[in-house]
């Protein structure tokens, strides 16, 4: 790994850690966390009280992918998703945990298209 790589890796663990020193979930608000890769993007609904995770979501479902041009419009689709289990689990308050990464495309995507199916945060 590159001395930048290992600078940028530092910062979002900082900023990780910063983050998740405020925000924590519980049954009736769980967190809304993300994690985003190269290829993909995965979301959860995390209790942090009990440690359980209520629904989650990814990029890596059939549904995500299909119809989508590019990895934004996945993102979104996999927030969708995610709202849609979160109804289904009578979930419709949620923190957000953005884990470090920038709130800027597929992050944001993903909370938008969250927000459009009813997730509120």
């Amino acid at each position: 790994m590159s001395t930048q790589a290992r600078k940028k890796a530092k910062r979002r663990l900082r900023i990780k850690r910063s983050i998740r020193s405020k925000v924590s979930g519980n049954a009736t608000t769980p967190r809304l966390s993300v994690y985003r890769s190269n290829k993909e993007i995965y979301a959860q609904l995390i209790d942090d009280v009990s440690q359980n995770t209520i629904a989650a979501s990814s990029s890596m479902e059939k549904e995500a992918t299909e119809g989508a041009a590019n990895r934004t419009e996945v993102a979104a689709k996999v927030g969708k998703l995610l709202a849609e289990k979160a109804k289904a689990a009578n979930v419709e308050n949620a923190v957000f945990d953005r884990n470090g990464f920038l709130y800027h495309g597929r992050v944001k995507a993903l909370a938008e298209g969250a927000r459009e199916n009813g997730l509120k945060f």
